[in-house]
């Protein structure tokens, strides 16, 4: 069977804020971030969006060039459940955007074989150059990308303001959550809570669109 040409990019971080996604898609700066994305070579919208739950654990390692502090990570043997938002793209974008995340130039499709047949795929040592997949959603599958180590090798480090209240943005569009079940999902995650509790986490994420 050859490659396919879509698959569900499955975003379990910031980029599952949609306005988030697309500065990786049209290219652009998100609200508090650091870097300008060049964008996919193609820019088109996803073709669905749909809320996911996947299989493990979230944590917040090492740090982020775009959002200082932490950097989410999916842990897919931590135990427990990740919600997550699954975009339906072609597989260049997936690829476009993987290397966005790795700080490289967009241009080259991404094996898939490998994770498409055993679940996981080491394509490099780079933060997000593991890909995952954990499953198909309507037949088509579910990739996402993560660190190579698992949570028990993390270098765990506290997310900024900044790059929480991305995500909570993204849970909220995604999953109708609101704010305060946001701050206890994100509050308690390994990782962010050297820094932040449910309570100090609510007040940061209190201008998040749609919560309460």
């Amino acid at each position: 069977m050859g490659a396919p040409d879509r698959v569900w990019y499955a975003a379990y971080g910031s980029n599952m804020c949609t306005e988030r996604l697309a500065c990786y898609l049209r290219g652009g700066r998100p609200p508090g971030g650091a870097r300008t994305h060049p964008g996919c070579r193609d820019g088109r919208p996803p073709e669905r969006a749909e809320p996911v739950v996947l299989p493990g654990l979230l944590y917040f390692a090492l740090e982020s060039a775009v959002w200082g502090g932490g950097m989410a990570f999916y842990d897919p043997a931590g135990g427990g459940e990740v919600p997550a938002r699954a975009y339906l793209l072609t597989t260049g974008q997936f690829g476009d955007i993987a290397a966005q995340e790795m700080h490289r130039e967009p241009g080259a499709d991404l094996p898939l074989a490998g994770a498409l047949g055993v679940g996981r795929d080491q394509l490099g040592p780079g933060r997000y150059e593991t890909l995952v997949c954990p499953g198909s959603l309507d037949g088509i599958p579910v990739l996402t990308f993560t660190a190579p180590g698992a949570l028990a090798d993390a270098d765990l480090a506290a997310p900024r303001a900044a790059y929480l209240r991305t995500i909570a943005a993204g849970l909220v569009q995604a999953h109708g959550w609101s704010l305060r079940r946001t701050a206890d999902y994100l509050g308690t995650r390994p990782g962010a809570t050297a820094r932040w509790s449910s309570a100090t986490l609510l007040r940061a994420l209190e201008d998040v669109a749609g919560g309460d």
